[in-house]
């Protein structure tokens, strides 16, 4: 089964077939740097890196383009409000934004470009629009001519009479037309300025990414993305003030994301529901959270809630526990180049499959759970004897391959049971020299038999939260 996507343009699901052979161009719009990133921003990283991936995994050559909004009203007045320079501020969450998003193991794109770095090829296609007779000047501010485009709607399903009579639009008596949107904005005191043919001023938000993806993908590429919330205005402008330029269509799939709830209601700072993702992070491991919103099928949306998160947990916690008795039992004695063999495995094929059906990680996911069982039953084989378990190296690095591409099992078994465990013992606050003290005690309880005072000691650790497994190399604990 070839690669088939959901396009938001045509509103279903097509053979994908890019422009040039096995090379894509992405354009995936990016956060504007006014502010830390909440959950809303992890959804849209995740779902898109992992689209990222898996057209590498394909084999594709992707020249992935990721922008940075760093000119907007929103960074004009937080800047205000904390007294500093724009450039500052934006800097500060820019480079948060690294922070965030690379615990979430999301990728470097090819190219992460800022607005401001590029007011001249703004500047260009702006005056290209206004020769055109599709944008006009007013007294500074450049608007674009909707009615100049026949197609606008085409993206959102709405239509001109519609917006005119209840859409929210800016209002404006400069426009000639409410639905009429800004590309240039005239500068106001002590605002950040450019000077262009029309006056000192700054870009309007949609412009950028019509420039932007121009100069870097070309007048048509083959996939854009982003959230659903920004289908209308932003990416039905896009198409309109691109088309408009080069009379061509500039993109030709659409992909949007789907929204995050918290607890089944719609995430607002009114509601007092919005988290950013460093908040989640000072309670859940940042793989948990990469796996949780990914869990669900990316145009769907999802429910974040802590008991939602931390059932994820366990599913990962799960899947580390297979890898590292598996490895274990390995210890890469048994693990030659196994390329071929992984690549036409049944789990490999279905993983692909799932993946192939508009990137249903949804799907995907419950054939690695499928694959984790049948990984623990080879190594229980195993373990039970040499001959036993020969699938076991094929399994292991099957799974691990997949699980990469999702973007998960980054990390070693043990660097992800120390990270869970300081994670958790943030709240216990365990005396680890105090569990170590009991687990001894206990032992040695039980080889006097004295089991009264083994079981007192086990009880002892249960109330703590400490949970023992007694293995050929000794006692271990973890917490619940």
């Amino acid at each position: 089964m070839s690669l088939r996507l959901y396009n938001s343009l045509t509103r279903k699901k097509e053979d994908f077939v890019p422009l040039q052979e096995n090379r894509v161009g992405m354009y995936v719009c990016g956060v504007t740097v006014y502010d830390y990133c909440h959950v809303g921003h992890a959804r849209a990283g995740a779902a898109f890196d992992t689209i990222y991936r898996y057209l590498k995994h394909l084999g594709y050559e992707v020249n992935y383009v990721r922008n940075f909004t760093d000119i907007d009203d929103k960074i004009i007045n937080r800047a205000k409000e904390k007294g500093i320079p724009w450039q500052e501020l934006t800097e500060q969450y820019i480079q948060a934004f690294y922070e965030d998003m690379g615990k979430l193991n999301i990728e470097l794109p090819t190219i992460e470009p800022k607005a401001t770095d590029h007011i001249p090829e703004m500047i260009a296609m702006i005056a290209s629009l206004i020769e055109q007779g599709k944008a006009y000047d007013k007294d500074g501010d450049v608007f674009y001519s909707v009615h100049s485009f026949d197609g606008y709607g085409q993206l959102s399903g709405k239509n001109t009479d519609d917006l005119l009579a209840g859409a929210r639009v800016e209002v404006n008596e400069d426009k000639r037309n409410p639905l009429d949107f800004a590309l240039w904005k005239k500068s106001k005191p002590g605002e950040p300025e450019w000077e262009s043919p029309w006056g000192l001023g700054r870009p309007g938000w949609h412009i950028e990414c019509s420039a932007m993806s121009k100069k870097y993908l070309g007048e048509t590429f083959d996939i854009h993305g982003g959230g659903k919330d920004l289908i209308f205005p932003h990416h039905e402008n896009e198409i309109a003030q691109s088309c408009g330029a080069s009379g061509k269509a500039p993109v030709k799939y659409w992909i949007h994301n789907g929204f995050v709830n918290i607890d089944k209601e719609k995430m607002s700072k009114s509601l007092g529901n919005f988290f950013t993702i460093r908040e989640i992070y000072k309670r859940h491991h940042p793989e948990v959270l990469r796996l949780f919103l990914i869990s669900s099928h990316y145009r769907n949306p999802i429910d974040f809630s802590e008991k939602n998160i931390e059932d994820v947990a366990k599913v990962l916690t799960r899947f580390y526990e297979g890898i590292e008795a598996a490895e274990e039992i390995l210890q890469d004695k048994e693990t030659p180049s196994l390329g071929d063999a992984v690549r036409s495995c049944t789990f490999m094929q279905k993983f692909e499959e799932a993946m192939n059906d508009d990137f249903n990680t949804a799907v995907a996911l419950a054939h690695l759970n499928e694959e984790l069982r049948k990984m623990n039953t080879l190594t229980q084989k195993k373990k039970s004897g040499p001959d036993g378990g020969g699938d076991l190296p094929i399994s292991l690095a099957a799974l691990k391959k997949a699980g990469n591409v999702l973007g998960l099992f980054y990390r070693t078994p043990k660097q992800f049971q120390s990270e869970m465990f300081q994670l958790k013992n943030r709240e216990l606050h365990l005396d680890t020299q105090k569990i170590e003290a009991l687990i001894a005690a206990r032992n040695t309880a039980r080889k006097t038999k004295d089991w009264g005072k083994a079981d007192q000691c086990r009880d002892d650790l249960n109330t703590m939260g400490v949970v023992l497994e007694d293995t050929p190399q000794g006692t271990e604990w973890k917490i619940k």
